[in-house]
């Protein structure tokens, strides 16, 4: 189970009724990966000048990217759930890669909330195989919710 809480940022200025697909998105992640423990993570929906920002400042890269993650996994000791931590999405970037890629953007904002969520859950994709692993999670994830291309 998924204690799941939404931001929005004031310059994301999006007006997508994500919530629902977003807790959706977790907790099917975390089933997928018989999670066992109660847990909480935040998601941020920010604007492509914002999450450059944080890319600079944290990863030193000076360009704006679609999904950030930042693992937390501590406890939270009034809850009892495991703080995986908090993902960031771009919106700005989301809408322009759904153009891209031909596909909707819930399914793009889908793709890149358990893109992060599995960042949380300690996958990566920094080597060829690692990438194989995480990407076809991301894809069994979504075709389970029925979120095709």
């Amino acid at each position: 189970m998924v204690n799941f809480k939404l931001m929005f940022s004031d310059k994301a200025k999006s007006n997508l009724n994500f919530r629902p697909t977003a807790y959706k998105c977790c907790t099917s992640t975390l089933q997928f990966e018989k999670y066992p423990h109660l847990s909480e993570a935040s998601l941020t929906l920010v604007s492509d000048e914002e999450i450059r920002s944080l890319n600079r400042k944290y990863r030193k890269i000076d360009s704006p990217t679609d999904v950030l993650s930042f693992l937390m996994g501590e406890s939270n000791y009034e809850t009892n759930a495991v703080v995986l931590g908090d993902i960031i999405i771009s919106v700005e970037t989301a809408i322009r890669q759904a153009k891209q890629y031909g596909h909707s953007l819930e399914r793009e904002m889908a793709f890149l909330t358990i893109h992060g969520m599995l960042h949380l859950l300690g996958y990566d994709h920094l080597n060829k195989l690692d990438e194989d692993i995480m990407f076809g999670k991301q894809e069994a994830i979504l075709q389970k919710m029925g979120i095709l291309r």
